[in-house]
C-alpha cells in the first residue's frame, strides 16, 4: 500500500461508509472521523456497517464546528492514527465524507508512486490570496477569534471590529510565514509526521488555536517549514461560487465530473445515486494516466456564476432580484416611446406599425387601463390591462412586456396625462429610445369642446408635469436615448425627426419615407395659446409657434449650410 485515506465526517454517514468501504477493499486503509455532534447511534450503526473490513480504523471523535480549532484537531488525531496503525502507508490523503472518488484506485496509487517525495496541497501567501470572502486574509493570523461566525455573529464582527478600533495584534510565532489554500490535500509520510511530531507543536497549535479558519491554514503555513517539494494545488476538485460557498453535484453532473480528470471530487450531494453507482463500480475503466486538470470545466463554473451572479439581460430573477443594480440590463431589448406624436398625427400607431413594421401600443401607462396593441386586454405572458395591477409595480409590468415579446421591437405612446412613476426608470434604460414632442398634449386641448378656464387650468397641470418630466430625461444619470423637439419645431419640418426615427427603429430597411401621417388641423392654434397667455398662463413648452392662423412659417429660399469658424 502507498496511500491511506484520512475521511472527515459529520453527515450522510451510509455514503461516506460506502466510499470507506471502495478504498480498503482496494488496498487503501481509512481512517475516519466523526463529529463529535454526531448522535451516537448513527457513530454505532457506521462503526457496525463497517466492522468487517479490516483496514478501517475510528479516531478519537472532535466537535467539528466550521471555521474553528476542531477540524485541525480533528485532522491531526486521524493522521497520528493511520501513520502509527499502517506504516506501509506513504501518502495520507485527506477527504471528506461527501467525497467521492473519480477515477480507479490503482491510478491514483501509480500517479503518486511516481511522485514519492511529492506533497500536493494548496499554500499561497496571504498577499497571493483572491479567494477569500469576508475581508480578513492576513487578520486571520494577528487578531483572536473566540467567537462563532456562525453562531455568534454579532459577538464575532464586534470583537473584530474591537481589537482593529484598539489595534490589537497578535504576534505570529517566530519562522512562520503565513499561508491559505484548500482544506484538502495529499502530504507524504514524512512531511506529516515531521509537523504532528515537531518539538514546536504545541507553541504551534496554541497560537493556530485562535486563527480564524485554521483548517485553511494550518498545514498550509507549516508544510513551508518541512516540505522539500509542495506542488502547491488540491488532487481534490472543490469548487466554491461567488460568495465562498460549494458547488454540490449532482446526477446531472457526471460528464462533467468524468472531464475533470481528478481523483476525488466534493461536495457529492448524498442522494446523487447514480455518480455513487458510476464510480463506486468494480468495472470502472481505466484509462490513460491523465493529470488532474479541473481547469477543464473552469470556463463553465465561470458561467455558472456569471449567470447567477449576472444573468440574462433583462430577466429579474429570485437571485437578483432584492439587490438593487444587480440586474443584468434593466430590460430584455429596446423599445421606442413616443411622446405627444399620438396627439399630433391622426392614427399614428397604424401608420408606425405599417412604416416601421413593429408592434405600436397606445398609453401603456394610461389612468384608466393599459392601451395594448389591437385593443387586447391580456398581452403576452398574461399581462393584464388592468391598471391596478400594473400600477403596483410598474417598472415590473414594463420590464415583462419587454421580456415576452422578445424579437418584436414593441412601441408605445406616453404623456403627461400618464402614470410618472415609470418616468426615471425610462431615464435610465440604455433600451430606450425616447421621443419627445414638447407641447403637444396642448392639441388635444385646443380641439376639446369645453370651457376656456378649465382648459387653462389643465393646460398649467399638463405643463407642470412634462416639466418635471423633462427634467428627469435631461438628468446626468440618463442613459436612454432622448430626443426633444417642441410643438413649433416638429410642425416646421416633421418628416426628417420622422425619418430619423424609423431608422432606428429599423436599421436594415434603408427606406426613405415618402409620406407623412396625416397631421392634426393646427389652424387657430397660435391664437389659442395667445389665449392662455391672454388668461394668465404661459404655455412654455410648445416653442416659438406662430401667432396666426397658419401655424407653419412661410417657406423662404434659402442657400447651402455652412460653417462658420
Amino acid at each position: 500500500m502507498s496511500v491511506g485515506f484520512v475521511m472527515l465526517c459529520h453527515t450522510a454517514l451510509d455514503r461516506a461508509a460506502q466510499v470507506a468501504r471502495h478504498w480498503a477493499e482496494r488496498g487503501c486503509p481509512v481512517v475516519i472521523h466523526v463529529d463529535k455532534r454526531v448522535k451516537r447511534r448513527h457513530y454505532e450503526r457506521m462503526q457496525r456497517d463497517l466492522a468487517e473490513v479490516a483496514d478501517i480504523r475510528f479516531s478519537e471523535r472532535f466537535a467539528c464546528e466550521w471555521g474553528t480549532w476542531g477540524l485541525v484537531a480533528a485532522t491531526q488525531a486521524a493522521s497520528m492514527l493511520i501513520l502509527r496503525e499502517f506504516p506501509a502507508v506513504r501518502h495520507v490523503f485527506l477527504a471528506s465524507g461527501s467525497c467521492l472518488p473519480l477515477r480507479p484506485v490503482g491510478e491514483l496509487i501509480s500517479y503518486l508512486d511516481e511522485r514519492p517525495r511529492t506533497d500536493f496541497i494548496e499554500s499561497v501567501t496571504t498577499e497571493d490570496v483572491g479567494w477569500t470572502v469576508g475581508g480578513l486574509n492576513i487578520e486571520r493570523f494577528t487578531l483572536r477569534f473566540p467567537f462563532s461566525w456562525r453562531r455568534q455573529r454579532r459577538a464575532f464582527d464586534t470583537y473584530v471590529r474591537l481589537q482593529r478600533r484598539l489595534g490589537v495584534r497578535r504576534r505570529v510565532p517566530k519562522g512562520i510565514v503565513p499561508h491559505l489554500g484548500s482544506q484538502w490535500w495529499c502530504l507524504t509520510r514524512q512531511t506529516l509526521s515531521a509537523i504532528l511530531e515537531s518539538p514546536d507543536r504545541e507553541a504551534h497549535d496554541r497560537y493556530f488555536r485562535r486563527v480564524w479558519i485554521p483548517d485553511e491554514s494550518y498545514f498550509q503555513t507549516l508544510v513551508r517549514q518541512v516540505s522539500t517539494n509542495v506542488e502547491s494545488r488540491s488532487l481534490t476538485l472543490s469548487k466554491f461560487d461567488f460568495q465562498g460557498k460549494p458547488h454540490i453535484f449532482y446526477d446531472d453532473h457526471l460528464q462533467l465530473l468524468r472531464k475533470s480528470d481528478c481523483f476525488v471530487a466534493r461536495k457529492i450531494w448524498p442522494q446523487a445515486d447514480r455518480l455513487y453507482q458510476h464510480f463506486l463500480s468494480a468495472d470502472l475503466g481505466s484509462q490513460a494516466l491523465a493529470e488532474p486538470n479541473p481547469g477543464k470545466i473552469d470556463r463553465l463554473f465561470a458561467k455558472a456564476v456569471e449567470r447567477r451572479t449576472k444573468g440574462r439581460a433583462g430577466l429579474y430573477m429570485q437571485s437578483r432580484f432584492p439587490k438593487a443594480n444587480w440586474e443584468n440590463g434593466m430590460s430584455a431589448a429596446p423599445y421606442s416611446v413616443f411622446e405627444g406624436f399620438a396627439e399630433l398625427f391622426e392614427s399614428f400607431d397604424i401608420w408606425l406599425g405599417k412604416v416601421a413594421g413593429t408592434r405600436v401600443h397606445g398609453h401603456l401607462f394610461a389612468p384608466d387601463r393599459a392601451q395594448f396593441a389591437g385593443g387586447e386586454t391580456v398581452y403576452n405572458g398574461a399581462l393584464s390591462d388592468s391598471a391596478g395591477l400594473r400600477d403596483y409595480n410598474p417598472r415590473s409590468f414594463l420590464v415583462s412586456l419587454i421580456w415576452n415579446t422578445r424579437g418584436e421591437r414593441q412601441c408605445f405612446q406616453f404623456g403627461p396625462e400618464d402614470n410618472q412613476k415609470i418616468s426615471p426608470f425610462l431615464a435610465r434604460d440604455p433600451n430606450a429610445q425616447i421621443s419627445v414632442i414638447s407641447g403637444a398634449w396642448a392639441v388635444p386641448l385646443f380641439r376639446a369642446n369645453a370651457n376656456f378656464s378649465d382648459i387653462r387650468r389643465e393646460a398649467a397641470r399638463l405643463q407642470k408635469i412634462e416639466t418635471e418630466h423633462l427634467e428627469v430625461l435631461r438628468a446626468a444619470t440618463t442613459k436612454a436615448k432622448v430626443r426633444v423637439w417642441t410643438l413649433a419645431e416638429f410642425v416646421e419640418n416633421p418628416m426628417e425627426p420622422l425619418q430619423t426615427i424609423i431608422d432606428e427603429i429599423s436599421p436594415r430597411s434603408l427606406r426613405r419615407l415618402t409620406e407623412a401621417p396625416r397631421m392634426a388641423d393646427l389652424t387657430g392654434f397660435g391664437q389659442f395659446l395667445q389665449n392662455l397667455r391672454n388668461q394668465g398662463m404661459q404655455p412654455v413648452l410648445m416653442g416659438d409657434f406662430p401667432a396666426g392662423d397658419d401655424p407653419r412659417p412661410q417657406p423662404t429660399r434659402r442657400g447651402r449650410p455652412y460653417l462658420v469658424k
